[in-house]
Protein backbone atom coordinates (compact mmCIF):
# COMPACT_ATOMS: atom_id res chain seq x y z
CA UNK A 1 0.00 0.00 0.00
CA UNK A 2 1.64 3.30 -1.06
CA UNK A 3 2.29 5.99 1.52
CA UNK A 4 -0.04 8.39 -0.29
CA UNK A 5 -2.88 6.03 0.68
CA UNK A 6 -1.70 5.00 4.15
CA UNK A 7 1.30 6.58 5.83
CA UNK A 8 3.50 4.04 7.55
CA UNK A 9 3.53 5.84 10.89
CA UNK A 10 0.02 4.42 11.31
CA UNK A 11 1.47 0.92 10.99
CA UNK A 12 4.27 1.79 13.42
CA UNK A 13 1.65 2.89 15.94
CA UNK A 14 -0.28 -0.37 15.62
CA UNK A 15 2.90 -2.47 15.83
CA UNK A 16 3.88 -0.64 19.03
CA UNK A 17 0.45 -1.35 20.48
CA UNK A 18 0.68 -5.05 19.62
CA UNK A 19 4.19 -5.30 21.07
CA UNK A 20 2.90 -3.72 24.29
CA UNK A 21 0.21 -6.40 24.37
CA UNK A 22 2.85 -9.13 24.20
CA UNK A 23 3.22 -9.93 20.49
CA UNK A 24 6.83 -10.69 19.52
CA UNK A 25 7.77 -9.72 15.95
CA UNK A 26 10.72 -11.35 14.19
CA UNK A 27 11.82 -9.22 11.26
CA UNK A 28 13.71 -10.33 8.16
CA UNK A 29 12.24 -13.83 8.38
CA UNK A 30 10.95 -15.69 5.33
CA UNK A 31 9.62 -19.01 6.61
CA UNK A 32 10.46 -21.72 4.15
CA UNK A 33 13.52 -19.81 2.93
CA UNK A 34 15.48 -18.37 5.87
CA UNK A 35 13.91 -20.77 8.36
CA UNK A 36 12.48 -24.25 7.87
CA UNK A 37 8.76 -24.61 8.49
CA UNK A 38 9.42 -27.83 10.42
CA UNK A 39 11.38 -25.84 13.00
CA UNK A 40 8.35 -23.66 13.74
CA UNK A 41 5.99 -26.61 13.95
CA UNK A 42 8.30 -28.48 16.33
CA UNK A 43 8.93 -25.46 18.56
CA UNK A 44 5.32 -24.28 18.90
CA UNK A 45 1.92 -25.63 19.85
CA UNK A 46 0.15 -24.07 16.87
CA UNK A 47 1.08 -22.53 13.53
CA UNK A 48 -1.30 -20.24 11.64
CA UNK A 49 -0.71 -19.81 7.91
CA UNK A 50 -1.84 -16.29 7.04
CA UNK A 51 0.60 -15.25 4.33
CA UNK A 52 -1.95 -13.95 1.86
CA UNK A 53 -2.35 -14.57 -1.86
CA UNK A 54 0.82 -13.16 -3.40
CA UNK A 55 1.08 -15.15 -6.62
CA UNK A 56 0.17 -12.71 -9.41
CA UNK A 57 -2.29 -13.71 -12.09
CA UNK A 58 -0.30 -14.09 -15.29
CA UNK A 59 -2.14 -13.15 -18.52
CA UNK A 60 0.41 -15.18 -20.51
CA UNK A 61 0.38 -12.67 -23.34
CA UNK A 62 2.93 -12.27 -26.12
CA UNK A 63 5.65 -9.84 -25.13
CA UNK A 64 5.52 -10.25 -21.36
CA UNK A 65 9.19 -11.20 -21.49
CA UNK A 66 10.17 -7.81 -22.95
CA UNK A 67 12.23 -5.42 -20.86
CA UNK A 68 9.92 -2.90 -19.25
CA UNK A 69 7.03 -5.30 -18.59
CA UNK A 70 6.51 -6.05 -14.91
CA UNK A 71 3.96 -7.30 -12.43
CA UNK A 72 2.61 -4.62 -10.11
CA UNK A 73 3.86 -5.88 -6.76
CA UNK A 74 7.64 -5.62 -7.35
CA UNK A 75 7.09 -2.07 -8.61
CA UNK A 76 5.06 -1.05 -5.55
CA UNK A 77 7.33 -2.81 -3.05
CA UNK A 78 10.41 -1.08 -4.44
CA UNK A 79 8.74 2.32 -4.14
CA UNK A 80 7.65 1.67 -0.56
CA UNK A 81 11.23 0.81 0.37
CA UNK A 82 12.51 4.00 -1.28
CA UNK A 83 9.99 6.17 0.53
CA UNK A 84 10.76 4.45 3.83
CA UNK A 85 14.51 4.79 3.40
CA UNK A 86 14.96 1.01 3.51
CA UNK A 87 17.65 -0.94 1.63
CA UNK A 88 16.61 -1.63 -1.98
CA UNK A 89 15.56 -5.06 -3.18
CA UNK A 90 18.18 -7.02 -5.15
CA UNK A 91 16.19 -6.74 -8.39
CA UNK A 92 16.87 -4.01 -10.93
CA UNK A 93 14.91 -0.84 -10.09
CA UNK A 94 11.56 -0.37 -11.84
CA UNK A 95 11.05 3.35 -12.44
CA UNK A 96 8.36 5.29 -14.29
CA UNK A 97 10.13 8.65 -14.47
CA UNK A 98 10.20 10.10 -17.98
CA UNK A 99 8.22 7.18 -19.41
CA UNK A 100 4.84 6.51 -20.98
CA UNK A 101 3.23 4.00 -18.62
CA UNK A 102 0.42 1.54 -19.32
CA UNK A 103 -1.30 -0.14 -16.37
CA UNK A 104 -3.30 -3.27 -17.16
CA UNK A 105 -6.11 -3.83 -14.65
CA UNK A 106 -9.01 -1.99 -13.08
CA UNK A 107 -8.68 -2.61 -9.35
CA UNK A 108 -7.03 -1.04 -6.32
CA UNK A 109 -3.57 -2.35 -7.18
CA UNK A 110 -3.81 -0.77 -10.62
CA UNK A 111 -4.80 2.51 -9.00
CA UNK A 112 -1.77 2.28 -6.70
CA UNK A 113 0.45 1.80 -9.76
CA UNK A 114 -1.05 4.90 -11.38
CA UNK A 115 -0.44 7.14 -8.38
CA UNK A 116 3.08 5.80 -7.88
CA UNK A 117 3.93 6.32 -11.56
CA UNK A 118 2.86 9.95 -11.42
CA UNK A 119 4.92 10.51 -8.28
CA UNK A 120 7.96 9.10 -10.03
CA UNK A 121 7.52 11.54 -12.91
CA UNK A 122 5.77 9.53 -15.62
CA UNK A 123 5.08 11.43 -18.85
CA UNK A 124 1.70 9.75 -19.21
CA UNK A 125 -0.28 6.93 -17.60
CA UNK A 126 -2.96 4.93 -19.40
CA UNK A 127 -5.12 2.39 -17.60
CA UNK A 128 -6.65 -0.55 -19.48
CA UNK A 129 -9.86 -1.98 -18.02
CA UNK A 130 -11.61 -4.91 -19.73
CA UNK A 131 -14.91 -3.99 -18.08
CA UNK A 132 -17.39 -1.63 -19.78
CA UNK A 133 -17.60 1.91 -18.49
CA UNK A 134 -19.91 1.84 -15.44
CA UNK A 135 -23.04 3.99 -15.14
CA UNK A 136 -22.76 7.34 -13.38
CA UNK A 137 -25.40 6.27 -10.85
CA UNK A 138 -25.82 2.86 -9.26
CA UNK A 139 -29.05 0.88 -9.35
CA UNK A 140 -29.26 0.04 -5.64
CA UNK A 141 -32.56 -1.83 -5.89
CA UNK A 142 -31.09 -4.41 -8.26
CA UNK A 143 -27.65 -4.98 -6.76
CA UNK A 144 -28.19 -4.95 -2.98
CA UNK A 145 -26.54 -6.41 -0.92
CA UNK A 146 -23.63 -6.49 -3.38
CA UNK A 147 -21.25 -3.63 -4.05
CA UNK A 148 -23.04 -1.42 -6.61
CA UNK A 149 -21.45 -0.83 -9.99
CA UNK A 150 -20.91 2.88 -10.47
CA UNK A 151 -18.39 5.08 -12.25
CA UNK A 152 -15.77 5.98 -9.68
CA UNK A 153 -12.55 7.94 -9.90
CA UNK A 154 -9.79 7.24 -7.41
CA UNK A 155 -7.44 9.97 -6.23
CA UNK A 156 -4.70 8.42 -8.37
CA UNK A 157 -6.84 8.39 -11.51
CA UNK A 158 -7.83 12.00 -10.87
CA UNK A 159 -4.18 13.00 -11.11
CA UNK A 160 -4.31 12.64 -14.89
CA UNK A 161 -4.63 9.01 -15.96
CA UNK A 162 -6.22 8.14 -19.29
CA UNK A 163 -8.74 5.33 -18.79
CA UNK A 164 -9.65 2.89 -21.55
CA UNK A 165 -12.74 0.76 -20.84
CA UNK A 166 -13.89 -2.36 -22.72
CA UNK A 167 -10.26 -2.84 -23.68
CA UNK A 168 -8.58 -6.24 -23.76
CA UNK A 169 -4.83 -6.59 -24.08
CA UNK A 170 -3.62 -8.73 -26.97
CA UNK A 171 0.07 -8.40 -26.18
CA UNK A 172 3.10 -6.19 -25.86
CA UNK A 173 5.22 -5.12 -28.82
CA UNK A 174 8.85 -4.16 -28.65
CA UNK A 175 12.06 -3.28 -30.39
CA UNK A 176 15.53 -4.56 -29.53
CA UNK A 177 14.08 -6.51 -26.62
CA UNK A 178 12.35 -3.53 -25.00
CA UNK A 179 8.62 -2.79 -24.88
CA UNK A 180 7.43 0.01 -27.14
CA UNK A 181 3.64 -0.40 -27.30
CA UNK A 182 0.64 -2.38 -26.11
CA UNK A 183 -1.71 -3.93 -28.66
CA UNK A 184 -5.37 -3.83 -27.56
CA UNK A 185 -8.83 -4.63 -28.88
CA UNK A 186 -12.32 -3.52 -27.89
CA UNK A 187 -14.63 -6.11 -26.34
CA UNK A 188 -18.41 -6.32 -25.99
CA UNK A 189 -20.38 -6.69 -22.75
CA UNK A 190 -19.51 -10.40 -22.72
CA UNK A 191 -15.81 -9.58 -23.12
CA UNK A 192 -15.79 -11.00 -26.62
CA UNK A 193 -13.31 -9.22 -28.95
CA UNK A 194 -14.88 -6.97 -31.57
CA UNK A 195 -13.25 -7.58 -34.93
CA UNK A 196 -11.55 -4.59 -36.48
CA UNK A 197 -11.23 -2.54 -33.27
CA UNK A 198 -7.55 -3.14 -32.57
CA UNK A 199 -5.52 -0.16 -31.37
CA UNK A 200 -2.05 0.52 -29.98
CA UNK A 201 -0.88 2.55 -27.01
CA UNK A 202 2.67 3.80 -26.68
CA UNK A 203 4.40 2.25 -23.68
CA UNK A 204 7.89 2.42 -22.17
CA UNK A 205 6.72 0.68 -19.00
CA UNK A 206 3.86 -1.82 -18.63
CA UNK A 207 2.56 -2.78 -15.19
CA UNK A 208 0.33 -5.86 -14.95
CA UNK A 209 -2.21 -5.53 -12.12
CA UNK A 210 -4.97 -8.04 -12.86
CA UNK A 211 -5.19 -9.66 -9.45
CA UNK A 212 -3.68 -12.63 -7.68
CA UNK A 213 -4.02 -16.32 -8.47
CA UNK A 214 -3.43 -17.57 -4.94
CA UNK A 215 -0.75 -18.27 -2.38
CA UNK A 216 2.90 -18.74 -3.26
CA UNK A 217 3.68 -22.44 -2.80
CA UNK A 218 7.47 -22.30 -2.97
CA UNK A 219 8.94 -22.34 0.51
CA UNK A 220 6.35 -22.27 3.30
CA UNK A 221 3.43 -24.21 1.80
CA UNK A 222 5.78 -26.57 0.00
CA UNK A 223 7.43 -27.51 3.31
CA UNK A 224 4.29 -27.68 5.46
CA UNK A 225 2.56 -29.68 2.68
CA UNK A 226 -1.10 -29.16 3.70
CA UNK A 227 -3.94 -30.28 1.46
CA UNK A 228 -4.94 -27.57 -1.02
CA UNK A 229 -8.15 -26.85 -2.90
CA UNK A 230 -8.39 -26.97 -6.72
CA UNK A 231 -7.35 -23.30 -6.92
CA UNK A 232 -4.17 -23.94 -4.97
CA UNK A 233 -5.30 -22.31 -1.73
CA UNK A 234 -4.59 -24.03 1.58
CA UNK A 235 -7.62 -26.14 2.44
CA UNK A 236 -8.95 -25.52 5.95
CA UNK A 237 -12.25 -26.07 7.72
CA UNK A 238 -14.35 -22.90 7.71
CA UNK A 239 -15.39 -23.40 11.34
CA UNK A 240 -12.11 -24.46 12.96
CA UNK A 241 -9.58 -23.26 10.35
CA UNK A 242 -7.64 -26.50 10.87
CA UNK A 243 -5.66 -27.82 7.91
CA UNK A 244 -4.80 -31.43 7.11
CA UNK A 245 -1.55 -31.03 9.08
CA UNK A 246 -1.78 -31.37 12.89
CA UNK A 247 -1.21 -28.10 14.78
CA UNK A 248 -1.41 -26.09 11.55
CA UNK A 249 -4.24 -23.64 10.79
CA UNK A 250 -4.89 -21.33 7.83
CA UNK A 251 -6.87 -18.10 7.48
CA UNK A 252 -7.35 -15.13 5.19
CA UNK A 253 -6.36 -14.98 1.54
CA UNK A 254 -4.02 -17.94 1.92
CA UNK A 255 -7.13 -20.03 2.66
CA UNK A 256 -9.91 -18.35 0.66
CA UNK A 257 -7.92 -16.78 -2.19
CA UNK A 258 -7.78 -13.12 -3.18
CA UNK A 259 -10.40 -11.22 -1.23
CA UNK A 260 -11.05 -8.13 0.89
CA UNK A 261 -9.16 -7.16 4.02
CA UNK A 262 -12.38 -7.31 6.06
CA UNK A 263 -12.51 -11.06 5.38
CA UNK A 264 -8.88 -11.44 6.41
CA UNK A 265 -9.54 -9.61 9.69
CA UNK A 266 -12.63 -11.71 10.38
CA UNK A 267 -10.90 -15.01 9.67
CA UNK A 268 -7.84 -14.02 11.68
CA UNK A 269 -10.00 -13.33 14.72
CA UNK A 270 -11.97 -16.54 14.32
CA UNK A 271 -8.80 -18.60 13.83
CA UNK A 272 -7.26 -17.04 16.96
CA UNK A 273 -10.36 -17.99 18.92
CA UNK A 274 -10.20 -21.57 17.68
CA UNK A 275 -6.50 -21.90 18.48
CA UNK A 276 -7.12 -20.55 21.98
CA UNK A 277 -9.97 -23.04 22.41
CA UNK A 278 -7.89 -25.97 21.13
CA UNK A 279 -4.89 -25.17 23.34
CA UNK A 280 -6.64 -24.03 26.51
CA UNK A 281 -9.88 -26.01 26.37
CA UNK A 282 -11.90 -22.81 26.70
CA UNK A 283 -11.86 -19.28 25.34
CA UNK A 284 -13.35 -15.88 26.08
CA UNK A 285 -12.61 -14.53 22.61
CA UNK A 286 -15.69 -13.60 20.54
CA UNK A 287 -16.36 -15.38 17.28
Amino acid sequence: IPDFKMEKHLIDRRVAQMEAEGVVFHYGVNVGVTHKASELIEAHDALLLAGGAERPRDPELPGTDLEGVHFAMPFLVQQNRRVGGEPPTPELPILAGGKHVVVIGGGDTASDCIGTSFRQGALSVTQLDIRPIPPLREDKLHVWPYWPTKFRTSSSQAEGAEREFSAATLGMEGKNGRVRSVLCIRVDEKRKPIEGTEFRIRADLVLIAIGFAGAVHEGLIEQVAPACDPRGNVAADTETYRTSVPKVYAAGDMRRGQSLIVWAIREGRQAARQIDLDLMGATTLPR
